[in-house]
């Protein structure tokens, strides 16, 4: 398990130096950030001024060393277009977002292996062709146009929830959080619903085939056999078995939730990081950007290594094959 965590943390460096790399080459092409900030009128003698002000004049790999050195401390920069710390604007950003992305991956859950099973147990049933045309809509339907539809019915015409914002919120030390107060809630539904859909329908059709494939299996025809009742062999044998995969996928899709919440926080005018990533785009900021990439990327990162951690714990054939030295 040890030689094990150290390859992965090996594997997670080597990943986020490259992610660095890589959002740090491809912003120096996104615009000059002297210009938006000083405007098309600045004489050259203050172009010159600020861009040695903001180390704009260096070499390239003397910037990117200074951005990694700053960036494994936890610090970016300024912000160009707001002029405040690139770290305190992502902490203010990141709780929203953080919250929005395990409110839809709880409910996508809750709502998406109930329905999963249901579709596979009663296979061919009216419902379950009613969840399996839901579900293809929930993967065809763009999510910008999910958010547009259900403002439009539930906000608009029906008036139940706001189209915008986040409500209410505690502010906990350093963190803030809208799910302790009732218009954080209703705040929250639409964009989480909204988010959630994609997630949900991805769930209930891969725990739907994963049922069925392992209903097939001898072992549920030993079960079977021994006697047991359909709800020991469904629920005690085959789920418990059709989870593990289902687990690693939602791990993974956990770390999508959060970096591609940006379409969301647009549509819903959520004050979280997508937003804030949107705006650094529109004025070319790069410190933000680059700093928004690498979180993503250790996000994904530190979900791939917990959810490879939970597989190795509850699949029992690695640990066999680990141990026969195979």
């Amino acid at each position: 398990m040890f030689a094990f965590i150290l390859r992965r943390l090996a594997q997670a460096v080597i990943v986020m130096v490259s992610v660095a790399l890589i959002a740090f080459m491809l912003f120096q092409y996104v615009g000059d950030p002297v210009v938006f900030l000083l405007g098309q009128d600045a004489t050259p003698e203050q172009v010159r001024a600020l861009r040695a002000d903001l180390g704009l004049d260096q070499p390239f790999f003397v910037q990117f060393w200074h951005f990694l050195v700053n960036a494994a401390q936890g610090e970016f920069g300024l912000s160009l277009r707001q002029g405040a710390k690139v770290s305190r604007l992502i902490a203010e950003r990141f709780p929203a977002t953080l919250e929005l992305s395990m409110v839809a991956a709880v409910l996508a859950l809750l709502v998406g292996i109930p329905m999963g099973v249901y579709a596979a147990l009663k296979r061919g049933t009216f419902l379950s062709q009613v969840f399996m045309t839901v579900s293809l809509l929930g993967v065809s339907l763009p999510t910008f146009l999910i958010g547009i539809l259900l403002i439009l019915v539930f906000a608009v015409h029906l008036g139940w929830f706001p189209s915008f914002g986040r409500g209410d919120v505690v502010n906990l030390g350093w963190w803030s959080t809208g799910l302790l107060t009732t218009r954080g809630w209703i705040h929250i539904t639409l964009p989480a619903v909204t988010l959630a859909i994609f997630q949900l329908t991805l769930i209930m059709r891969l725990v739907r085939a994963e049922m069925l494939e392992v209903l097939r299996t001898d072992y549920i025809k030993f079960a079977r056999a021994r006697g047991l009742t359909n709800r020991a062999v469904h629920f005690g044998h085959a789920l418990k078995n059709t989870l593990v995969p289902v687990m690693t996928i939602t791990g993974l899709q956990l770390g999508g939730l959060i970096a591609f919440a940006i379409i969301t926080e647009t549509v819903f005018q959520w004050p979280g990081m997508g937003l804030l990533f949107i705006q650094a785009v529109t004025f070319a900021d790069i410190p933000v950007m680059a700093a928004y990439l690498c979180l993503i990327a250790l996000i994904f990162v530190v979900i791939n290594l917990v959810v490879d951690l939970l597989y190795f714990a509850v699949d029992p054939r690695l640990r066999v094959e680990k141990s026969g030295g195979h």
